[in-house]
């Protein structure tokens, strides 16, 4: 119990996502605090990678029925309020979501579903140019990263999404995104 205690305490405080390796690091260090105490050193390197998931996917279970929940992203696990509550939760923390132009998202999601890409297949498909601002903003905000370059004349850039992009959309990998409808597909050609 108190094992899963501790790796509870470690995704509620932890300012990122925490990995099964991360979460098997910190239980390996550990050392007994009090003589009371279970000595936590000596059972946790026992512990396997999947005998934290099942912990992991125990305290998952625990936080179903309330307004928080642990979830997978990309880079771990993490903690995070109901998306059914986050209308509500408005009310007291004032911080907006920034609004984003459609050129931004529409880059964005060409990116995501197209990548690799080069910045001239995006203006190709979209029929206009894209700004540099955008592309700056995509990479400062670490959503996207130059994958290399295209195999063509001028070696253009390639361009992908990064873990840091999941998270942000509590995604644990590219194939959650939604799937596309015939018409949006024939939108991103």
């Amino acid at each position: 119990m108190r094992l899963k205690a501790l790796i509870e305490a470690a995704l509620f405080v932890s300012e990122k996502p925490l990995t099964i390796e991360s979460l098997q690091q910190l239980l390996a260090h550990q050392q007994p605090q009090e003589p009371i105490q279970e000595p936590i050193q000596e059972q946790a390197l026992l512990l396997s990678k999947a005998e934290i998931r099942v912990i992991v996917n125990d305290l998952i279970a625990d936080y179903q029925q309330r307004g928080i929940e642990l979830v997978k992203v990309a880079s771990g696990y993490r903690f995070q309020a109901k998306a059914q509550f986050s209308q509500a939760l408005t009310v007291i923390f004032q911080e907006k979501a920034p609004k984003y132009s459609r050129a931004f998202l529409e880059t964005l999601a060409l990116i995501a579903y197209k990548q690799p890409i080069t910045r001239a297949e995006i203006e190709a498909i979209r029929g206009v140019s894209v700004s540099s601002h955008i592309m700056k903003t995509l990479v400062e905000h670490h959503w996207i990263k130059n994958l290399g370059q295209k195999e063509v004349p001028g070696r253009p850039s390639l361009y992908g999404t990064t873990k840091v992009f999941l998270d942000h959309f509590s995604l644990s990998s590219l194939a959650e995104l939604p799937v596309l409808t015939k018409l949006d597909e024939k939108q991103l050609s």
